[in-house]
């Protein structure tokens, strides 16, 4: 009953609940040539491998481009051809492609060039290797606007005339729609060595869950059937990466959202840029354990680096009032590697979309923003590049980037909050808690977890199942490290709930937890199971609660 509950709650009726609780690549997968420039890209790159040209993968410094180039290099080492990476500095050059990278390659000897997770808002960077004869095959999934850039083929379900209706895929995923392709085309040549892409479907997982795309329809396959492999037979560097994060399988989207994205992640952000994209692609278990020892490493100082800045963040936040709809922050110093993940944490604290712009020496702001479900940022940023608010930026409906000079700061914030505030007012109204169910703590226990497991892969628009308690009595809380309370509640009947309240100081819940005389609260609640030391508890983890009336 209570799985009924929580496929109804997700929108997924009677006739589509098979498909969805068992999303495969046979009932999901399209023909990839339904995506605008696909075949002629397979046909190119194919033709490069035959002619053994020189091949250079492009790639962002995400997860999401990490593990699409990691995808391509594989793709091309199995039929022999060894694919060049770059992947472009966060802080040097800042996101996607541009002229002086693109001569690079040209003077390196690179014959081709395909980028991934990038590109599709590079004009002036395309416009350029258009005039010295470097080719370049743009594979994107950003929101693109004006004229198609000069590309020799460009795939990106979100270009204008595409008509695939694939703009919900990540690079990873679009970029697993190429391998198909190119695959295919191998194949119809008699070419040797085409490898088997459900080997790869982990680290197109991976991309999908990190780039926070809806986990509905193709997404959902990709996820579901890659966890499966990820907690086979991974891919060599998440399967060192698991061990230095201490996790085992099998392996959620937990696991790759919070525990190994974060790692491949931290290299792009405050270390080497390419150590993620090169961690995925080698196969050498000496280089792939010093990569990720050393991302382990770089990733504690990123969150110690991270915490500071939230902390600056908040308190300037603080200061701007509720008649703001949309957070808007700048200041100097502020390290661009992890100021997205600051407006992620803002955008949850505040519930508003948020943008977190630092301020270098020399006066440029790189801004990255988080926001609402119906709030499209993406298109916010296009528009002020068009107006000329802002130098650069790009982005989709939930994430996007920028690059604004300092003086400009005042004229963006008031620009954005004006272009999305009617947008911000609406999803705030519409953005209720949605519950799964009201349930007792007798209720929690292996049989609920067993229905919860059958709904899984959770993620972007397909949430993990929310239960409320109502009118628990507080009997115990104790402040962990890290802003965190454990605690514990009883019902009116005297059965006791052990729960734990994560970043419960930033988000306020420690006041009501941690208060000397604590009133009766309703709580709203996660399940998860937890397995330590051979024994299996289940951890009710509290989302939110309000003092019961």
């Amino acid at each position: 009953m209570t799985l009924a509950q929580i496929l109804a709650g997700r929108g997924v009726g009677p006739d589509e609940a098979e498909a969805f609780l068992n999303p495969t690549l046979r009932t999901f997968l399209p023909d990839p040539s339904s995506l605008r420039g696909m075949d002629k890209a397979a046909i190119r790159i194919v033709d490069a491998v035959e002619a053994g040209e020189a091949i250079t993968v492009f790639a962002d410094y995400d997860v999401d481009g990490g593990t699409s180039a990691a995808q391509l290099i594989r793709w091309g080492r199995a039929l022999g051809s060894k694919f060049g990476l770059y992947v472009p500095d966060r802080i040097k050059e800042g996101y996607g492609p541009t002229v002086s990278a693109f001569e690079k390659l040209k003077t390196d000897g690179a014959d081709l060039v395909i980028t991934v997770d990038c590109g599709a808002s590079a004009e002036a960077a395309l416009e350029a290797a258009q005039g010295f004869e470097l080719p370049i095959i743009v594979i994107d999934h950003h929101m693109m606007s004006g004229d198609m850039p000069p590309a020799f083929a460009l795939v990106n379900p979100n270009r204008p005339d595409d008509t695939s209706g694939l703009g919900h895929l990540a690079a990873a995923g679009v970029t697993f729609m190429l391998l198909v392709a190119l695959n295919r085309e191998a194949k119809r040549r008699g070419l040797k060595g085409v490898p088997d892409l459900l080997t790869f479907l982990d680290l197109t997982a991976l991309g999908t869950i990190c780039d926070v795309v809806p986990l509905t329809g193709l997404n959902r396959a990709f996820v579901a059937q890659g966890l499966k492999v990820l907690s086979r037979k991974p891919n060599p560097g998440l399967a060192a990466l698991a061990e230095v994060a201490g996790v085992s399988a099998p392996f959620t989207t937990y696991h790759g959202g919070f525990m190994l994205g974060p790692r491949i992640n931290a290299g792009g952000r405050i270390g080497q840029a390419d150590m993620g994209a090169r961690l995925l692609s080698s196969d050498d278990l000496g280089e792939i354990g010093g990569f990720a020892a050393e991302l382990d490493r770089i990733n504690q100082d990123r969150r110690q680096l991270q915490d500071r800045i939230l902390q600056e963040a908040l308190a300037q936040a603080e200061q701007c009032g509720d008649d703001k709809q949309v957070i808007c922050l700048a200041m100097q110093g502020w390290h661009a590697g992890v100021i997205g993940i600051v407006a992620g944490r803002l955008k949850d604290r505040f519930g508003r979309p948020a943008i977190v712009i630092g301020i270098d020496k020399h006066g440029i702001g790189k801004g990255s923003g988080r926001s609402l479900a119906g709030v499209n940022m993406g298109a916010a940023i296009h528009k002020a590049k068009e107006l000329g608010i802002i130098e650069a930026g790009g982005g989709h409906e939930m994430a996007a980037g920028l690059t604004v000079a300092e003086e400009k700061i005042p004229e963006f914030q008031s620009f954005i909050e004006d272009y999305l505030s009617a947008e911000v007012i609406k999803a705030r109204e519409n953005n209720a808690l949605k519950i799964d169910a009201l349930i007792s703590p007798s209720a929690v226990g292996a049989a609920l977890i067993s229905e919860i497991d059958q709904a899984q892969p959770f993620g972007a628009k397909m949430p993990e199942p929310v239960f409320a308690f109502a009118n628990m009595r507080i009997s115990y809380a104790k402040r962990l490290n890290g802003g965190h309370v454990r605690c514990a509640f009883e019902d009116m009947s005297g059965l006791r709930m052990d729960g734990i309240a994560f970043r419960a100081e930033e988000n306020g819940i420690a006041d009501i937890l941690l208060a000397p005389d604590p009133p009766r609260v309703h709580i709203v609640a996660r399940l998860k199971e937890n397995t330590w030391q051979g024994r299996t508890k289940i951890d009710v983890q509290i989302s939110d609660l309000a003092v019961a009336e």
